[in-house]
Protein backbone atom coordinates (compact mmCIF):
# COMPACT_ATOMS: atom_id res chain seq x y z
CA UNK A 1 0.00 0.00 0.00
CA UNK A 2 1.36 3.38 -0.99
CA UNK A 3 2.26 5.75 1.83
CA UNK A 4 0.21 8.98 1.94
CA UNK A 5 2.35 12.04 1.27
CA UNK A 6 2.02 15.75 0.52
CA UNK A 7 4.14 18.00 -1.69
CA UNK A 8 5.28 21.56 -1.01
CA UNK A 9 6.89 23.90 -3.57
CA UNK A 10 7.75 27.61 -3.39
CA UNK A 11 9.22 30.41 -5.50
CA UNK A 12 9.68 33.95 -4.28
CA UNK A 13 10.15 36.23 -7.31
CA UNK A 14 8.11 37.12 -10.37
CA UNK A 15 11.00 36.07 -12.60
CA UNK A 16 10.94 32.57 -11.12
CA UNK A 17 7.17 32.45 -11.64
CA UNK A 18 7.59 33.46 -15.29
CA UNK A 19 10.22 30.74 -15.80
CA UNK A 20 7.81 28.12 -14.38
CA UNK A 21 10.29 27.15 -11.66
CA UNK A 22 7.51 26.08 -9.34
CA UNK A 23 6.04 23.81 -12.03
CA UNK A 24 9.38 22.07 -12.49
CA UNK A 25 9.68 21.61 -8.71
CA UNK A 26 6.22 20.05 -8.51
CA UNK A 27 6.88 17.79 -11.51
CA UNK A 28 10.14 16.50 -10.00
CA UNK A 29 8.47 15.89 -6.64
CA UNK A 30 5.57 14.00 -8.23
CA UNK A 31 8.01 11.87 -10.19
CA UNK A 32 9.95 11.10 -7.00
CA UNK A 33 6.74 10.20 -5.18
CA UNK A 34 5.67 7.85 -7.95
CA UNK A 35 9.08 6.17 -8.10
CA UNK A 36 9.24 5.59 -4.33
CA UNK A 37 5.68 4.44 -3.71
CA UNK A 38 4.10 7.60 -2.26
CA UNK A 39 0.44 8.43 -2.94
CA UNK A 40 -0.07 12.18 -3.43
CA UNK A 41 -3.68 13.34 -4.03
CA UNK A 42 -4.02 16.47 -6.18
CA UNK A 43 -5.40 18.48 -3.25
CA UNK A 44 -2.26 17.68 -1.23
CA UNK A 45 0.06 19.54 -3.62
CA UNK A 46 0.72 22.91 -1.94
CA UNK A 47 2.40 25.76 -3.80
CA UNK A 48 3.36 29.28 -2.74
CA UNK A 49 4.10 31.53 -5.72
CA UNK A 50 5.68 34.89 -4.99
CA UNK A 51 6.18 34.32 -1.25
CA UNK A 52 9.47 34.95 0.52
CA UNK A 53 11.16 32.07 2.30
CA UNK A 54 12.07 34.43 5.12
CA UNK A 55 8.52 34.42 6.52
CA UNK A 56 6.30 31.61 7.77
CA UNK A 57 2.93 33.22 6.98
CA UNK A 58 2.35 31.61 3.56
CA UNK A 59 -1.05 30.23 2.45
CA UNK A 60 0.31 26.97 1.05
CA UNK A 61 2.56 26.33 4.04
CA UNK A 62 -0.28 27.16 6.45
CA UNK A 63 -2.54 24.62 4.70
CA UNK A 64 0.22 21.99 4.80
CA UNK A 65 0.78 22.50 8.53
CA UNK A 66 -2.96 22.25 9.18
CA UNK A 67 -3.09 18.99 7.22
CA UNK A 68 -0.08 17.65 9.13
CA UNK A 69 -1.75 18.48 12.45
CA UNK A 70 -4.75 16.37 11.42
CA UNK A 71 -2.46 13.33 11.12
CA UNK A 72 -3.52 12.38 7.60
CA UNK A 73 -0.08 12.24 5.95
CA UNK A 74 3.04 10.21 6.57
CA UNK A 75 5.58 12.24 4.58
CA UNK A 76 6.18 15.68 3.08
CA UNK A 77 8.25 15.97 -0.11
CA UNK A 78 10.18 19.21 -0.74
CA UNK A 79 12.74 20.04 -3.42
CA UNK A 80 15.39 21.43 -1.03
CA UNK A 81 15.57 22.90 2.50
CA UNK A 82 15.63 26.50 1.25
CA UNK A 83 12.24 25.94 -0.45
CA UNK A 84 10.79 25.23 3.00
CA UNK A 85 12.45 28.31 4.49
CA UNK A 86 15.44 30.55 3.91
CA UNK A 87 16.05 30.74 7.65
CA UNK A 88 17.69 27.80 9.38
CA UNK A 89 15.80 28.45 12.60
CA UNK A 90 12.49 28.16 10.72
CA UNK A 91 13.67 24.94 9.07
CA UNK A 92 14.36 23.40 12.47
CA UNK A 93 11.03 24.66 13.84
CA UNK A 94 9.06 23.11 10.98
CA UNK A 95 11.06 19.88 10.99
CA UNK A 96 10.36 19.42 14.70
CA UNK A 97 6.67 20.21 14.16
CA UNK A 98 6.38 17.58 11.42
CA UNK A 99 8.33 15.07 13.52
CA UNK A 100 5.90 15.48 16.43
CA UNK A 101 3.11 14.59 14.01
CA UNK A 102 4.98 11.47 12.93
CA UNK A 103 5.71 12.88 9.47
CA UNK A 104 8.89 12.17 7.53
CA UNK A 105 10.44 15.23 5.86
CA UNK A 106 12.04 14.31 2.53
CA UNK A 107 14.24 16.64 0.45
CA UNK A 108 15.15 15.78 -3.13
CA UNK A 109 18.36 17.85 -3.01
CA UNK A 110 19.57 16.80 0.43
CA UNK A 111 20.93 13.69 2.14
CA UNK A 112 18.16 11.18 2.83
CA UNK A 113 19.75 9.43 5.81
CA UNK A 114 19.29 10.15 9.49
CA UNK A 115 22.94 9.85 10.55
CA UNK A 116 24.59 12.74 12.42
CA UNK A 117 26.64 13.49 9.32
CA UNK A 118 23.51 13.78 7.16
CA UNK A 119 21.85 16.08 9.68
CA UNK A 120 24.99 18.22 9.78
CA UNK A 121 24.88 18.62 5.99
CA UNK A 122 21.22 19.72 6.16
CA UNK A 123 22.09 22.23 8.86
CA UNK A 124 24.92 23.63 6.76
CA UNK A 125 22.60 23.91 3.75
CA UNK A 126 20.10 25.88 5.81
CA UNK A 127 22.74 28.26 7.17
CA UNK A 128 24.29 28.75 3.72
CA UNK A 129 20.86 29.47 2.16
CA UNK A 130 20.16 32.10 4.84
CA UNK A 131 23.62 33.62 4.32
CA UNK A 132 23.19 33.72 0.52
CA UNK A 133 19.82 35.44 0.83
CA UNK A 134 21.24 38.15 3.10
CA UNK A 135 24.29 38.55 0.85
CA UNK A 136 22.22 38.91 -2.33
CA UNK A 137 19.89 41.43 -0.70
CA UNK A 138 22.77 43.54 0.60
CA UNK A 139 24.67 43.47 -2.70
CA UNK A 140 21.52 44.45 -4.58
CA UNK A 141 20.80 47.31 -2.17
CA UNK A 142 24.34 48.68 -2.34
CA UNK A 143 24.50 48.32 -6.12
CA UNK A 144 21.22 50.17 -6.67
CA UNK A 145 22.25 52.90 -4.22
CA UNK A 146 25.55 53.42 -6.04
CA UNK A 147 23.80 53.62 -9.42
CA UNK A 148 21.30 56.13 -8.05
CA UNK A 149 24.16 58.31 -6.79
CA UNK A 150 25.60 58.19 -10.30
CA UNK A 151 22.26 59.44 -11.70
CA UNK A 152 21.24 56.17 -13.37
CA UNK A 153 17.52 56.07 -14.13
CA UNK A 154 17.10 52.29 -14.32
CA UNK A 155 17.27 51.89 -10.52
CA UNK A 156 13.89 53.63 -10.24
CA UNK A 157 10.75 51.54 -9.96
CA UNK A 158 9.27 52.83 -13.22
CA UNK A 159 8.39 55.97 -15.13
CA UNK A 160 5.46 57.92 -13.66
CA UNK A 161 2.54 59.34 -15.65
CA UNK A 162 3.91 61.83 -18.17
CA UNK A 163 7.04 59.83 -18.98
CA UNK A 164 8.04 56.71 -20.87
CA UNK A 165 10.92 54.59 -19.64
CA UNK A 166 13.40 53.91 -22.45
CA UNK A 167 15.74 51.01 -21.81
CA UNK A 168 19.47 51.34 -22.19
CA UNK A 169 21.03 50.38 -25.49
CA UNK A 170 24.53 49.98 -26.86
CA UNK A 171 24.60 53.69 -27.71
CA UNK A 172 22.81 55.25 -24.70
CA UNK A 173 21.87 54.71 -21.09
CA UNK A 174 18.30 54.32 -19.89
CA UNK A 175 16.31 57.55 -19.65
CA UNK A 176 12.84 59.05 -19.19
CA UNK A 177 11.19 60.26 -22.40
CA UNK A 178 8.44 62.88 -22.05
CA UNK A 179 5.00 61.89 -23.37
CA UNK A 180 3.73 65.32 -24.34
CA UNK A 181 -0.01 64.52 -24.16
CA UNK A 182 0.37 63.24 -20.59
CA UNK A 183 2.79 66.04 -19.69
CA UNK A 184 0.09 68.60 -20.54
CA UNK A 185 -2.26 66.86 -18.09
CA UNK A 186 0.41 67.00 -15.37
CA UNK A 187 0.96 70.74 -15.95
CA UNK A 188 -2.78 71.35 -15.87
CA UNK A 189 -3.12 69.50 -12.54
CA UNK A 190 -0.38 71.58 -10.92
CA UNK A 191 -1.77 74.83 -12.40
CA UNK A 192 -5.33 74.15 -11.24
CA UNK A 193 -4.19 73.12 -7.77
CA UNK A 194 -1.84 76.05 -7.15
CA UNK A 195 -3.87 78.82 -8.85
CA UNK A 196 -7.53 77.84 -8.68
CA UNK A 197 -7.07 76.02 -5.35
CA UNK A 198 -9.41 73.17 -6.24
CA UNK A 199 -9.49 70.24 -3.84
CA UNK A 200 -7.86 66.98 -4.87
CA UNK A 201 -11.27 65.27 -5.01
CA UNK A 202 -12.57 68.05 -7.26
CA UNK A 203 -9.60 67.67 -9.61
CA UNK A 204 -10.09 63.90 -9.82
CA UNK A 205 -13.77 64.46 -10.72
CA UNK A 206 -12.76 67.09 -13.29
CA UNK A 207 -10.34 64.70 -15.00
CA UNK A 208 -12.99 61.98 -15.11
CA UNK A 209 -15.67 64.35 -16.43
CA UNK A 210 -13.35 65.51 -19.20
CA UNK A 211 -12.69 61.84 -20.00
CA UNK A 212 -8.94 62.27 -19.84
CA UNK A 213 -7.49 58.75 -20.00
CA UNK A 214 -5.28 57.42 -17.23
CA UNK A 215 -2.04 55.59 -17.96
CA UNK A 216 -3.85 52.27 -18.39
CA UNK A 217 -6.96 53.84 -20.02
CA UNK A 218 -9.11 51.26 -18.19
CA UNK A 219 -9.36 52.91 -14.76
CA UNK A 220 -10.61 56.24 -13.51
CA UNK A 221 -8.75 59.05 -11.80
CA UNK A 222 -8.68 58.52 -8.05
CA UNK A 223 -7.93 61.02 -5.33
CA UNK A 224 -4.84 59.03 -4.32
CA UNK A 225 -3.51 59.16 -7.90
CA UNK A 226 -3.78 62.96 -8.09
CA UNK A 227 -2.34 63.32 -4.58
CA UNK A 228 0.65 61.16 -5.53
CA UNK A 229 1.18 63.18 -8.70
CA UNK A 230 1.32 66.45 -6.77
CA UNK A 231 3.90 65.02 -4.35
CA UNK A 232 6.16 63.37 -6.93
CA UNK A 233 9.47 65.32 -7.16
CA UNK A 234 10.17 63.80 -10.58
CA UNK A 235 7.88 66.42 -12.15
CA UNK A 236 10.26 69.16 -10.97
CA UNK A 237 13.19 67.30 -12.57
CA UNK A 238 14.35 65.31 -9.52
CA UNK A 239 13.18 61.71 -9.46
CA UNK A 240 14.16 60.18 -6.13
CA UNK A 241 15.45 56.73 -5.23
CA UNK A 242 14.91 55.24 -1.77
CA UNK A 243 11.75 57.16 -0.90
CA UNK A 244 10.14 54.20 0.86
CA UNK A 245 11.25 51.22 2.90
CA UNK A 246 9.80 47.91 4.02
CA UNK A 247 8.35 47.70 7.51
CA UNK A 248 5.91 45.32 9.22
CA UNK A 249 2.32 45.95 8.21
CA UNK A 250 0.51 48.25 10.59
CA UNK A 251 -3.00 47.54 9.35
CA UNK A 252 -4.96 44.90 7.49
CA UNK A 253 -6.15 46.12 4.10
CA UNK A 254 -9.26 44.97 2.28
CA UNK A 255 -7.23 42.59 0.10
CA UNK A 256 -5.72 40.96 3.19
CA UNK A 257 -9.11 40.67 4.88
CA UNK A 258 -10.43 38.82 1.84
CA UNK A 259 -7.67 36.22 2.13
CA UNK A 260 -8.01 35.78 5.90
CA UNK A 261 -5.55 38.49 6.89
CA UNK A 262 -2.35 36.65 5.91
CA UNK A 263 0.30 39.11 4.69
CA UNK A 264 2.88 37.55 2.36
CA UNK A 265 5.40 40.36 2.78
CA UNK A 266 6.13 43.49 4.74
CA UNK A 267 4.57 46.73 3.55
CA UNK A 268 6.77 48.91 1.33
CA UNK A 269 4.69 52.08 1.52
CA UNK A 270 6.39 53.70 4.49
CA UNK A 271 8.13 56.93 3.57
CA UNK A 272 11.72 57.46 4.65
CA UNK A 273 13.09 60.84 5.84
CA UNK A 274 13.51 63.31 2.97
CA UNK A 275 17.24 63.75 3.60
CA UNK A 276 17.81 60.05 2.83
CA UNK A 277 16.36 60.27 -0.69
CA UNK A 278 18.83 60.16 -3.59
CA UNK A 279 17.95 62.50 -6.45
CA UNK A 280 18.21 61.30 -10.05
CA UNK A 281 17.89 64.03 -12.72
CA UNK A 282 15.04 63.61 -15.25
CA UNK A 283 13.28 66.06 -17.62
CA UNK A 284 11.16 68.54 -15.63
CA UNK A 285 7.47 69.00 -16.49
CA UNK A 286 6.81 71.91 -14.09
CA UNK A 287 9.02 74.60 -12.65
CA UNK A 288 10.57 74.32 -9.21
CA UNK A 289 8.47 77.30 -8.09
CA UNK A 290 5.15 75.70 -9.05
CA UNK A 291 6.16 72.41 -7.43
CA UNK A 292 7.08 74.21 -4.18
CA UNK A 293 3.73 76.03 -4.19
CA UNK A 294 1.96 72.70 -4.56
CA UNK A 295 3.84 71.27 -1.55
CA UNK A 296 2.91 74.29 0.57
CA UNK A 297 -0.73 73.94 -0.44
CA UNK A 298 -0.69 70.22 0.41
CA UNK A 299 0.60 70.98 3.89
CA UNK A 300 -2.06 73.65 4.44
CA UNK A 301 -4.81 71.34 3.24
CA UNK A 302 -3.61 68.51 5.49
CA UNK A 303 -3.80 70.84 8.48
CA UNK A 304 -7.12 72.55 7.70
CA UNK A 305 -8.97 69.74 5.93
CA UNK A 306 -12.46 68.94 7.27
CA UNK A 307 -11.44 65.27 6.99
CA UNK A 308 -8.91 65.85 9.77
CA UNK A 309 -10.36 64.23 12.86
CA UNK A 310 -9.40 66.39 15.82
CA UNK A 311 -11.68 64.53 18.23
CA UNK A 312 -11.12 60.76 17.90
CA UNK A 313 -14.14 58.56 17.21
CA UNK A 314 -14.79 55.44 19.27
CA UNK A 315 -14.84 53.00 16.32
CA UNK A 316 -12.57 54.93 13.95
CA UNK A 317 -10.33 52.60 11.92
CA UNK A 318 -12.05 49.49 13.31
CA UNK A 319 -15.33 49.07 11.39
CA UNK A 320 -15.47 46.90 8.26
CA UNK A 321 -18.46 46.47 5.96
CA UNK A 322 -19.69 42.88 6.00
CA UNK A 323 -21.19 43.21 2.51
CA UNK A 324 -18.23 44.50 0.47
CA UNK A 325 -15.22 44.27 2.79
CA UNK A 326 -14.29 47.97 2.63
CA UNK A 327 -13.63 49.99 5.76
CA UNK A 328 -16.05 52.57 7.17
CA UNK A 329 -14.96 56.16 7.67
CA UNK A 330 -16.45 58.99 9.66
CA UNK A 331 -18.40 61.70 7.89
CA UNK A 332 -20.85 64.33 9.02
CA UNK A 333 -23.70 66.59 7.97
CA UNK A 334 -25.07 69.78 9.46
CA UNK A 335 -28.69 70.60 10.14
CA UNK A 336 -30.07 73.92 11.28
CA UNK A 337 -29.67 72.81 14.89
CA UNK A 338 -26.75 70.43 15.13
CA UNK A 339 -23.93 68.53 13.50
CA UNK A 340 -24.60 64.78 13.01
CA UNK A 341 -21.74 62.29 12.54
CA UNK A 342 -22.05 59.04 10.58
CA UNK A 343 -20.01 55.96 9.80
CA UNK A 344 -20.04 55.49 6.02
CA UNK A 345 -18.80 52.56 3.89
CA UNK A 346 -16.16 53.47 1.29
CA UNK A 347 -17.75 50.99 -1.12
CA UNK A 348 -20.99 53.00 -1.12
CA UNK A 349 -19.26 56.10 -2.56
CA UNK A 350 -20.22 56.14 -6.23
CA UNK A 351 -17.69 58.79 -7.26
CA UNK A 352 -14.79 56.48 -6.38
CA UNK A 353 -15.45 53.98 -9.20
CA UNK A 354 -16.19 54.01 -12.91
CA UNK A 355 -19.28 51.81 -12.56
CA UNK A 356 -20.65 53.44 -9.44
CA UNK A 357 -20.87 52.09 -5.88
CA UNK A 358 -20.21 48.45 -5.11
CA UNK A 359 -22.16 48.47 -1.85
CA UNK A 360 -25.71 49.49 -0.94
CA UNK A 361 -25.16 49.90 2.80
CA UNK A 362 -26.44 53.18 4.15
CA UNK A 363 -24.53 55.41 6.62
CA UNK A 364 -24.93 54.58 10.31
CA UNK A 365 -25.41 57.23 12.96
CA UNK A 366 -22.24 57.44 15.03
CA UNK A 367 -24.00 58.14 18.32
CA UNK A 368 -26.37 55.18 17.85
CA UNK A 369 -23.63 52.67 17.03
CA UNK A 370 -21.30 53.97 19.74
CA UNK A 371 -24.10 53.58 22.27
CA UNK A 372 -24.63 49.96 21.25
CA UNK A 373 -20.91 49.25 21.71
CA UNK A 374 -20.80 50.93 25.13
CA UNK A 375 -23.95 49.08 26.24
Amino acid sequence: MNKAAAIYARVSSNRQKENHTIASQTAALLAHASAHGYAVPAEWVFEDEGYSGAVLARPGLEALRDLAAEGQIGAVLIHSPDRLSRKYAYQILLAEEFARCGIELIYLKSPAGATPEDQLVVQFQGMIAEYERAQIAERSRRGKRHKAQQGTVNVLSGAPYGYRYVRKSESSSAYYEVIEAEAQVVRMVFEVYTQQRLSINAMARMLNERQIPTRSSTTRWERSTVWGMLRNPAYSGKACYGKTEQRPRQRITRQLRQRNGVASRDSASHERPRQEWIEVPVPALVTEEIFSLAQEQLQKNAHHSPRRTIEPTLLQGILVCQQCGYALYRTSTRTSKQKINYYRCIGSDGYRRLKGPVCANRPIRQDSLDRIVWD
